[in-house]
Order: structure tokens, then C-alpha cells, then sequence
């Protein structure tokens, strides 16, 4: 019997998951699927340019998973590129990373993706300061926030540094 797999941390989902070769219908297309945990190994390697280590450590997983992981990606990618194949990215073995809060009073806590899609915090859960900053997931694609300024989607949140 083989071991259940592990999920793969996503911080990262991206708001455009398909591509495809200008000037081919798409009745006449092949398709190249991509997972998520796929595409978050190549955002962090390559669009992050964080080591492997790194990466793995960011995904929750071993660093020769890491490794798999981003060569079955490339080598996804690259059939695509070549061969005039559209990219589908959807799907696949993975949970979202939480996102990490900071007070102006320096006190840090962890909030998961599903309560955070509903209602990000407005206060501290500590010292109830109404001055909270999201620490990360962080990257390209990614803003910091604080009460500032607008985060899209949600209101009475506003992009600002830690």
C-alpha cells in the first residue's frame, strides 16, 4: 500500500489560468494541464528566485520533492512553448498557505486562507490595536497590506509596508 501524499502549501492563486498560441482556435488546440503546486514551484523559483531549499520549505515538502515538482512544471511549459499547446492551470494535491498578521506592537499570528477569504482581522488578537499589516504570502503578485490603503476585495484594507 503507498503512502497518501502529501499536500503541497500554495500561497499563490493566480487570477489568469489560461493560456493559449495566438492565432489557433481552440477546437484546434492541444492542452497542457498544470497544477497549482506546479505553478507556485515555478513562481517561487523562477519568478521569486528563491533556492530550491527554499522553495521546498515555503511548499511544506522535501527539497527533492521541490525538485520534481518544478521539472515536471518546466518540462509542462516547454512542450507547451514549443509545440503550440494551450496551458490549463487548475487542479492538484495542495492546501493554502496561511496568511501571517502583524500589530504595530510587533505581536504575529497566523490566520488560514478559508477565514481570510471571508474576513481578514481588524484588530490585533493580543493587544487589539486596530494598526494590522499582512505579513505574507509575499512575492510578486503579492502586496503588503495594512489599514492604509485599499486591498482589492476588501474593504478598509490598504496596501503599506511592515
Amino acid at each position: 500500500m503507498s503512502r497518501p501524499k502529501k499536500y503541497r502549501r500554495v500561497a499563490f492563486l493566480p487570477n489568469v489560468t489560461y493560456f493559449k498560441p495566438a492565432g489557433i482556435p481552440l477546437r484546434a488546440l492541444e492542452e497542457v494541464r498544470l497544477s497549482l503546486e506546479e505553478a507556485e514551484a515555478i513562481r517561487l523559483k523562477d519568478l521569486e528566485s528563491l533556492e530550491q531549499g527554499q522553495g521546498a520549505e515555503k511548499m511544506n515538502i522535501s527539497r527533492p520533492t521541490f525538485q520534481r515538482v518544478l521539472a515536471v512544471a518546466r518540462d509542462k511549459i516547454a512542450d507547451a512553448l514549443l509545440n503550440g499547446k494551450a496551458i490549463r492551470i487548475e487542479g492538484g494535491n495542495f492546501e493554502m498557505s496561511p496568511y501571517s498578521f502583524k500589530c504595530a506592537s510587533g505581536h504575529e499570528w497566523d490566520v488560514t486562507y478559508e477565514v481570510a477569504v471571508h474576513e481578514l482581522p481588524q484588530i490585533c488578537p493580543v493587544c487589539n490595536t486596530s494598526d494590522v499589516m499582512l505579513l505574507q504570502p509575499l512575492g510578486k503578485g503579492r502586496d503588503r497590506v495594512s489599514h492604509s490603503q485599499n486591498w482589492p476585495g476588501r474593504k478598509g484594507w490598504r496596501k503599506g509596508s511592515v
